[in-house]
This record gives structure tokens, sequence and C-alpha cells, in this order.
């Protein structure tokens, strides 16, 4: 688990990791002092948010790198490479937040019967990961939250996110992934940083 300025820490570099792209082109080196934390293999994201609207969100869902390399890469990613929008400008950062949440390794989801998934998935703790032949799509435990869905329509969601139909949980063969997340971000642009509450 991370502490509160960990997580402070966290969002700075991911702020500072955007300002110096966007401006230079290339992406900055790591802190020369980092809390070890960062040097642990960890999944993370980075959410860019602007007027309460999703404005770029990347990350890696499995510890496959250190912290600190998957928050810079992400961070970038968040900010120019989400397909679902335009490259964030120079002159926009100052009105986006950014928030940063650090992920558990993946559990499967074990049922004899799909109808028992929304048994196995608390809203406000759990994310998760459908998979389906070569297809996957992945939700962060707070989206269900921002969108006050249920167990059975955060299921249906991360069908959608992986392409498949809203009911593709309930027919079988889709796999369910679960992790949970500590999440930190900004109140408003550049402002305070919190730990988010999920549940």
């Amino acid at each position: 688990m991370l502490g509160l300025e960990e997580g402070k820490k966290a969002v700075e570099i991911a702020r500072e990791t955007i300002e110096t792209y966007l401006k230079e082109g290339r992406k900055p080196d790591p802190p020369g002092e980092i809390p070890e934390k960062f040097r642990e293999d960890r999944g993370v994201f980075v959410t860019l948010n602007k007027s309460g609207s999703l404005r770029g969100c990347i990350g890696r869902p499995l510890p496959d790198q250190p912290l600190i390399d998957g928050l810079m890469d992400s961070a970038i990613n968040a900010a120019t490479s989400d397909s679902r929008f335009p490259s964030v400008g120079e002159g926009e950062l100052k009105n986006i937040s950014i928030e940063v949440s650090v992920l558990t390794v993946p559990d499967k989801v074990e049922v004899d019967d799909p109808k028992e998934l929304p048994e196995k998935v608390r809203v406000g703790r759990d994310g998760l990961i459908a998979r389906y032949r070569s297809r996957a799509g992945l939700l962060l435990p707070q989206v269900p939250v921002d969108n006050d869905w249920d167990a059975e329509e955060f299921l249906s969601q991360t069908c959608v996110k992986a392409g498949l139909s809203p009911d593709a949980w309930v027919k079988g063969g889709v796999e369910f992934e679960k992790f949970s997340a500590q999440v930190f971000g900004e109140k408003e642009p550049g402002g305070e940083v919190v730990e988010k509450g999920l549940g």
C-alpha cells in the first residue's frame, strides 16, 4: 500500500512527465529521489479528467515493470495515445486534473455458473478485466462508482469495453479477473491531491 505522500508524489511525477513531453517532445528522466515502493513492479493507470469528463486513460494492468516506469509511460500515453481522444495540447494541461491508480495483481474470478459472477464482484473495491479469445477490456474500480452501476451493469460494461455484447458474461466463455486499486487524484487541475475512497 502507498501512503498519501507517496500518492501525491505519483500524481506530481505524472503531471511533470506530461508537461515535459508536451513542451519538449521527450520523456524526462525519472526523478533522482523516489520512494522505494516506486521501484517495485506494479500495475498502474493514469486518468485525465477535464471539466468532469474523461480526457484520457491508459495504463498497464499487470505488474511487469517498476511502478516509476509504468507511471511515466502511462502518463504520456494517456495524454497522447488514447485513441478515443485527440492528443492533449500544451496549453490544455492546466485545465486537466490527473488521477493515478496503483493496482494489485489481478486474480481470476472462479464460478461454476456465469450467473454467479455478480455475487463475486464488489462495486467500490474491484476493478475488472474481461477476456474472450484475443479480446480484453478493463475497467478501473472507480468507474462503476462514478457511473452508479451495480455489479451486473459493471460486468456488462466490461464486456462492452472488450468489444463484446453486454450480455456476453451471462452466456459464458468470458473469463474475468478482478483487482483492487489505490486511487490518488487532484481535487482540481494542479491542486491538492487526495486518496479517493471508492466504497
